[in-house]
């Protein structure tokens, strides 16, 4: 007798009902985690923070969107983490809701659920998603791309050029690597007869200056700041150094997608027994083109991505591994048949649900385990507290609102996010931080912070040499979530006072 589990009757009668549960449900994984475990963001955010305080056209951390997201967000939310954390799962949310609609117009409603399942399982989706910023703003952007640039090559539908044209330039604003995915899309669509016939149109001119518009003051910005240029090439003698790293990036991207491998190998039936009772996801023939389409974007962002950032020296592939592994699942899916037996389903729902619950699983054993062995967990920072001392200390001292705040980036930062969001100085390199100068900051008072080694809290001398005259403080002492075998974070400090 045939059995058919409750997840495949799930699947064929109501794949958008699935589509949603699943990826609601990891949203609110991502979301509970970070709050319930997390004292200090993840990553650069706390920059992304300070940066998109400025609301700066541009900056050296790249197009100013992404930036100026999170500090609405933040503000929205009350000045609380919460905000940025919601709004990255919304992206999530959004990202894959669209790709579902990108999915199910190529291989139909059924199947495009199962390339949402093995997409979700992709490491970039986990994790790293909860560091919003401008790889994690660009997927849902990236994937509405996909959309429309399908709708206007494989069906024809003139009326997606406008919103094509609003997402080009959007994508621009939140990466440097939007250029070489824009190229991508317009070499696809060169390279193919549907697609040359999409551009013999005045619509292409009309999407180009919809563009134009939208990104006019960051290209003015590039003009005036003297950035519009390359990257320096490596040396010959870099070449080989930059090689490994390149292939050190494609290693990365395929342990990303080593669930949906693995996955794959478990449903084929080359072991499989009494293949023939497997129930059957059936979708109508792919046309030749989307698989084209399919099988392109799902290589050509990851590889070339990996090669740039290979070539200079990027500690990550250009655009995101989101970016550039949001059609793997697809491209498995189109590969497999339109004919899918779902063998051995108890053990296939057990691996996924595994590979989706594995980056949690990893983080709460990070956050809880790691301190043990005396290593530092950089979100068990308490920024919230190191905020609020060094805020108010300032303040009952001088009967000002502290203003800036310089000194090691990492604990500035955090401080840049007290209620009064203080400026951010990055003393060592202050072009970075065009809004402050060290001059200015000298005028106008703050406070300088450091990591302390002793409890006399000698200022490191390169902070000396910059802020001469520094009175050190008594080192302030917190502890961290949990405290484990490392030492308790020990903070310098000096007060600037205004010279008002």
């Amino acid at each position: 007798m045939r059995f058919t589990s409750l997840v495949v009757e799930l699947i064929r009668a109501r794949p958008r009902l699935v589509v949603w549960l699943v990826v609601l449900v990891q949203a609110a994984l991502w979301l509970l985690l970070p709050m319930l475990l997390y004292r200090s963001p993840p990553g650069d955010l706390a920059t992304a923070l300070a940066f998109g305080r400025e609301y700066q056209v541009g900056t050296w951390l790249g197009p100013p969107l992404a930036f100026w997201l999170t500090d609405i967000a933040f503000r929205a939310a009350g000045n609380h983490m919460f905000g940025v954390y919601l709004l990255a799962q919304v992206c999530a949310v959004v990202t894959f809701s669209i790709y579902y609609q990108l999915a199910r117009a190529i291989v139909g409603g059924q199947q495009a659920v199962l390339a949402v399942l093995l997409s979700m399982t992709v490491v970039a989706f986990s994790s790293p998603g909860v560091e919003f910023g401008p790889l994690v703003l660009a997927r849902p952007l990236w994937a509405l791309l996909l959309l429309h640039s399908w709708q206007l090559i494989g069906q024809n539908r003139r009326n997606a050029w406008f919103a094509w044209s609003i997402e080009a330039g959007l994508l621009l604003l939140i990466t440097p690597a939007a250029l070489g995915l824009l190229l991508l899309l317009a070499g696809f669509a060169v390279a193919t007869a549907r697609g040359r016939r999409v551009l013999m149109s005045l619509d292409p001119l009309y999407a180009l200056l919809v563009i134009a518009v939208l990104v006019l003051p960051y290209l003015i910005w590039l003009l005036r700041a003297d950035a519009l240029a390359m990257p320096p090439w490596p040396a010959i003698s870099d070449l080989g150094a930059r090689a490994l790293h390149w292939g050190w990036l494609l290693v990365g991207l395929v342990l990303a997608i080593s669930a949906i491998v693995l996955l794959a190998i478990l449903n084929s039936g080359w072991f499989a027994r009494n293949a023939g009772e497997a129930p059957i996801i059936y979708r109508p023939p792919v046309d030749p083109l989307a698989r084209e389409f399919v099988y392109f974007f799902a290589l050509a962002p990851a590889l070339l991505g990996s090669l740039i950032a290979g070539i200079f020296h990027l500690d990550h592939v250009a655009g995101g591994a989101g970016v550039a592994l949001l059609m793997s699942g697809l491209a498995v899916i189109v590969a497999s048949g339109d004919l899918i037996h779902l063998r051995r389903q108890r053990l296939l729902r057990t691996v996924w649900a595994g590979a989706v619950v594995a980056p949690a699983v990893a983080t709460i054993a990070a956050t809880l385990f790691l301190p043990w062995t005396a290593n530092e967990v950089p979100t068990s920072l308490p920024a919230k507290a190191i905020a609020q001392f060094f805020g108010d200390n300032f303040e009952r001292r001088t009967n000002h609102r502290l203003r800036a705040v310089a000194g090691d980036p990492q604990l500035a930062s955090f401080i840049a996010m007290n209620r009064g969001r203080p400026h951010l100085l990055l003393d060592t390199t202050p072009e970075r931080t065009p809004w402050l100068s060290i001059a200015k900051f000298n005028e106008t008072g703050g406070v300088v912070v450091w990591r302390a080694s002793d409890t006399s809290g000698t200022p490191p001398p390169d902070i000396a040499q910059r802020f001469p005259g520094l009175v050190p403080e008594v080192p302030r002492v917190f502890e961290w979530m949990v405290n484990g075998r490392q030492p308790l974070l020990r903070i310098g400090w000096a007060i600037v006072r205004p010279k008002q």
